[in-house]
């Protein structure tokens, strides 16, 4: 268990730090993926078998929907992939902003959408285990990535200055396209409680101190302030071998 742990943790952290360097819309979100993954697998070395299973049901939806929104954009945007030819796709996309911004919070884990259910469970039991500061430090900062790399593919994607590609709105008017993005978006919104009450029929009390408690949200909300103070310095930075070590996945495809 503590190889898988440590496997997981990794896994969880190299995710989160290439998908801050990706430009591919798709790979951002295959990344973000990943990085559940291993945080579903972190979830299984501590012994937590059904919060794994119940983070795997809340995650597959928010995450169908990420993908679903993902190839709206795409295909609205001139079937291009890189998020630096977006920006300002909110006034040609309103409903697939708000619904892509939902499942992007619910990955967050912001409170009382389907991922804060499952996520802040698994922070939370894991913070009782006594495997040391640095597992617990890693956890938190894993937690942090997601928040950073969806906070800056939100910016370039639907608030940043207008990235010269095409982009047409006539997709909002397919309700083909549309009609299960909604349906999604509403589970983003309800299956957390919903799932909670299915699997865990018995309430638990966890008691923790009170920075370990808030410790999740705090690095939530500070990690939301720093990707948003940085936003404005993203093309002005030029970060050289970081960067392409990390754009090109840490050298793992070679």
């Amino acid at each position: 268990s503590a190889l898988l742990l440590f496997i997981s943790i990794m896994t969880m952290f190299m995710s989160g730090v290439v998908a801050i360097f990706e430009y591919d819309l798709k790979k951002i979100i295959a990344l973000s993926t990943l990085s559940q993954l291993g945080m579903m697998m972190f979830s299984i070395s501590l012994g937590l078998y059904e919060l794994a299973f119940f983070h795997l049901l809340t995650h597959a939806l928010f995450k169908a929907l990420l993908f679903l929104c993902a190839g709206i954009l795409i295909h609205g945007a001139g079937n291009t992939q890189d998020i630096r030819s977006f920006g300002g796709l909110s006034l040609n996309f309103p409903l697939v902003t708000v619904c892509m911004n939902l499942a992007n919070l619910s990955l967050c884990g912001v409170p009382f959408l389907a991922g804060f259910y499952s996520k802040d469970l698994i922070v939370e039991l894991a913070c009782q285990y006594s495997w040391g500061i640095f597992v617990l430090l890693m956890m938190f900062i894993c937690l942090s990535l997601t928040v950073l790399y969806s906070v800056r593919l939100t910016y370039l994607s639907f608030v940043g200055p207008y990235g010269g590609g095409t982009s047409i709105s006539v997709c909002e008017s397919d309700y083909s396209l549309v009609g299960p993005v909604v349906i999604l978006s509403f589970t983003s919104l309800v299956s957390g409680p919903i799932l909670s009450w299915l699997n865990f029929p018995a309430p638990v009390l966890i008691f923790l101190p009170v920075f370990l408690k808030w410790g999740a949200l705090f690095f939530v909300g500070v990690s939301l302030l720093v990707m948003l103070s940085l936003q404005g310095l993203t093309y002005s930075y030029k970060w050289g071998v970081v960067s392409k070590f990390s754009g090109l996945m840490w050298f793992l495809p070679w």
